[in-house]
């Protein structure tokens, strides 16, 4: 290859990192980690020639068996036509506002899921829904438009079969549509990304398959099949977390796996090899939601995380419940380990902790990655304690930034750097890698332990390493410092929204007053004081809180929390 064409190949590549000027050492510590896989999908959907295939749709399959009621989402559409997503209201009642780039690509790429085909529907509503898959088919011309990008294009096709199957009559240009799209997807399934998007894609192939019938429709669930086939054994990991670990798109995919069974019931398919893999993949993945799920029914934010985008585990398990699977067991007291995944969930009387001593990701795919090795998540009833910052946003910029780094989270900073260099809106150089876990639970106290060399790339190769110590009644975390030498390190510890937090004058002790009424006792071995932070518990979401800062000078801190 010349030296040209090697930079022509790379090109793509280089142009979707975000758009940034980066550093060498950025790029270099990012692109080592992709798959040949990605960077010839890039290449190639850059190269390929895109045709709009028109010809007429297949006929549709006759339906075996009953289609069960999947999770409802809530509504969208509010009005004729007034939409809401992200917790930001627009209007589309131009053709041109379905690409508005005044709104953020994410909000955008909501807008053509047509989630709200799964709201509860009135009469009214649906003949409004019926209008806006009529006007989307006109005013979204074949292959233009961010409606044409593989993911929302994937989502939608599942969105509007699902609703058909729910009862709706369609019409037949409808379907004509749906085959164009599904034609369009077949051609541009997202190898370049991989991850919860290549998952998308194949269950959006396998539902058109089931739908429709014939040679055409065989192809297609024959396509998304055999991604499910291989990518299922590797992203949904032995401990049945989802390999991007973030409890969200868990959530996102253990309802789209449900919806698979529930087709391939009504269509008679339940021999295909991977939907009788099904129940065995689903119940670990109940179980492990289960451990990542605080007592208040929402999921812990570590990684890209946020309420009120994937479905609740109650809207989850009602779901596995209606399709006749069995109830998963809340946990017992004690330590859970996630041992495939590097989480730990410690139930002890009424508290609840979430440990991070996981890997930020699948290593050629991080994109969903924040900078919060070692930190956690503490719960005392269904109140949250301690959290992490959360997510609000996906857009490249400060914000963006900053609630993926290590400043937000309830862990350590070294040097005013992040644990893991995460830039961009989805990228990741050097990572931080945990060693050395330990876990003593055989009686009260609990004590685990863990180090990570995210700051080895610093002057003396300081090394973190956190110990949680438990009992019904308190929680100690002692960090430890090795090779700190003059990079300042801040421990910091983020509270729930609505808590209020109080320092002595010495900085060496103070209070926690929770909604609820609940005192809670902090001490710490070092001066700490008291600021203002910030939680994201959803997009577009912003929440004032309180953050105790303590100083690591000594390299060594121990910050008790006692409540009763």
């Amino acid at each position: 290859m010349t030296a040209r064409r090697a930079m022509t190949a790379w090109s793509p590549l280089v142009s979707a990192l975000d758009g940034l000027i980066m550093k060498p050492s950025l790029l270099f510590h990012t692109v080592r980690h992709l798959k040949s896989k990605q960077i010839y999908g890039r290449v190639a959907a850059r190269l390929r020639r895109q045709i709009v295939d028109r010809s007429p749709a297949p006929q549709l399959r006759q339906r075996m068996g009953p289609w069960v009621a999947p999770v409802e989402r809530p509504a969208s559409l509010l009005g004729r036509w007034h939409v809401r997503f992200l917790n930001e209201e627009g209007e589309i009642e131009q053709a041109d506002q379905w690409n508005d780039a005044r709104k953020s690509m994410l909000w955008r790429y909501n807008l053509h899921y047509f989630d709200d085909l799964a709201t509860r529907s009135s009469p009214e509503r649906a003949a409004m829904q019926r209008e806006l898959i009529g006007r989307w088919i006109l005013e979204n011309p074949s292959g233009m438009g961010i409606g044409w990008e593989p993911y929302p294009l994937s989502l939608r096709i599942v969105n509007w079969i699902k609703w058909c199957l729910g009862g709706q009559q369609h019409e037949p240009h409808w379907i004509d549509s749906l085959a164009v799209q599904l034609r369009w997807l077949e051609r541009n399934v997202e190898w370049h990304l991989l991850g919860n998007h290549v998952l998308a894609n194949a269950k959006a192939l396998v539902f058109a398959g089931m739908f429709f019938a014939g040679e055409e429709a065989d192809r297609w669930r024959a396509q998304g099949l055999d991604i499910y086939w291989h990518e299922l054994s590797e992203q949904i990991l032995a401990d049945g977390g989802h390999f991007e670990l973030s409890p969200m798109y868990h959530a996102i995919i253990l309802e789209d796996l449900l919806d698979l069974m529930n087709a391939a019931r009504a269509y008679g398919q339940e021999t295909e090899p991977v939907v009788k893999t099904l129940p065995t993949t689903i119940s670990g993945m109940r179980k492990w939601l289960t451990a990542m799920t605080h007592p208040d029914g929402c999921p812990a934010f570590f990684n890209d995380a946020s309420f009120d985008i994937a479905p609740t585990i109650s809207d989850l398990e009602a779901y596995a419940t209606r399709l006749g699977l069995e109830a998963v067991a809340k946990l017992p007291e004690g330590v859970h380990v996630l041992k495939s995944s590097g989480y730990a969930c410690i139930n002890c009387a009424e508290m609840t902790a979430i440990l991070d001593m996981a890997p930020v990701g699948p290593d050629y795919i991080p994109g969903h990655a924040h900078a919060d090795t070692l930190s956690f998540e503490l719960s005392l009833g269904r109140e949250r304690i301690v959290v992490n910052s959360g997510t609000s946003t996906y857009a490249v910029g400060p914000l963006r930034t900053a609630q993926r780094s290590t400043a937000s989270h309830s862990t350590v900073e070294i040097g005013d750097l992040s644990s893991s260099e995460v830039w961009g809106s989805f990228r990741v150089a050097r990572r931080a890698r945990v060693f050395d876990v330990k876990i003593c639970d055989q009686s009260e106290p609990c004590v685990i332990s863990a180090s990570h060399d995210g700051y080895h790339r610093l002057a003396g190769r300081p090394t973190h390493r956190r110990s949680w110590c438990f009992s019904r009644q308190s929680l100690i975390v002692r960090d430890e410092i090795t090779g700190q030498g003059a990079h300042p390190a801040l421990a910091r510890f983020y509270f729930a929204a609505g808590i209020v937090a109080r320092a002595q004058p010495s900085g060496l002790a103070g209070l926690l007053l929770t909604q609820s009424g609940r005192s809670i006792m902090w001490t710490v071995s070092s001066p700490a004081r008291i600021q203002k932070g910030v939680w994201y518990p959803g997009f577009g979401k912003t929440i004032q809180n309180e953050v105790l800062a303590v100083p690591i000078d000594t390299g060594a801190l121990e910050t008790h929390f006692r409540w009763s």
